[in-house]
């Protein structure tokens, strides 16, 4: 694993209803691939960031849950997500990494910002056009 540029805190985005305590592992179905099983668990040090990936899960998942976020901690080595840096992008500005080892949710985070619903639709669009994308691969 690469050299980590950032302490947090940390946040995870997702639709799961978690409990402080509990492990966000690897081996789940990715939001926006569901034919690719994830080697990696994301997070962010924004907290907004894990909102918007908490938006587009529920979104993706149509499913009708709630997007949460979670205050967490990495149990172990992590390094920046390449999805989102120098492999595709410049440097780390989404402050973005992934663990091949769990994170521990340490608390519900309330005080995050919810997208507008014109922002949510841009966001939808915008995620239409990468998953038709062939491009649009993850990096897993």
């Amino acid at each position: 694993m690469s050299d980590v540029l950032d302490e947090g805190p940390f946040f995870h985005g997702t639709k799961a209803d978690l409990a402080v305590g509990d492990l966000v592992s690897a081996g789940n179905r990715s939001n926006y691939r569901p034919e690719v099983v994830m080697n990696h668990v994301y997070f962010t040090a924004l907290r907004d960031g894990a909102g918007l990936a908490a938006e587009l899960a529920v979104h993706l998942a149509g499913d009708g849950s709630s997007p949460r976020v979670y205050l967490v901690e990495a149990t172990g080595a992590f390094e920046n997500d390449p999805n989102v840096t120098d492999k595709k992008f410049p440097g780390n500005p989404t402050r973005s990494y992934r663990s091949s080892d769990p994170l521990r949710v340490l608390a519900e985070v309330e005080d995050w910002t919810r997208l507008s619903p014109e922002a949510l639709q841009g966001w939808r669009e915008r995620l239409a056009v990468m998953l038709a994308d062939e491009r649009g691969e993850i990096i897993n």
